[in-house]
């Protein structure tokens, strides 16, 4: 059964730093393109970033390139996302996903406020 939990998600000030996890199983995860997805509230899905299976490919949407950085350890089957200089924009329940597998995560919540 496939399973993806993310984790870290939290309350940060502007220009704080966090850094999401996403703990997978019941797939070979190396094998699989994983991404970052959010939505912000009233607002529809957001692809954040994506990363290849060896990690050696990885693509971010504009609005977030310089800041946050995606990750992933194929021995802990775990894929992560390390997001500095947050701002309000940010704000918004965080998913990772398998889009080759149609699976996702229960989701993460990041609250950016001062």
């Amino acid at each position: 059964q496939v399973q993806l939990m993310e984790s870290g998600g939290g309350l940060v000030q502007p220009g704080g730093s966090l850094r999401l996890s996403c703990a997978a199983s019941g797939f070979t995860f190396s094998q699989y393109f994983m991404y970052w997805v959010r939505q912000a509230p009233g607002k529809g899905l957001e692809w954040v970033s994506g990363i290849s299976g060896g990690g050696g490919r990885t693509h971010y949407t504009d609005s977030v390139k310089g800041r946050f950085t995606i990750s992933r350890d194929n021995a802990k089957n775990t894929l992560f996302l390390q997001m500095n200089g947050l701002k309000s924009e940010d704000m918004a329940v965080y998913y990772c996903i398998c889009k080759d597998l149609g699976s996702w995560g229960q989701g993460t919540q990041l609250i950016v406020s001062s």
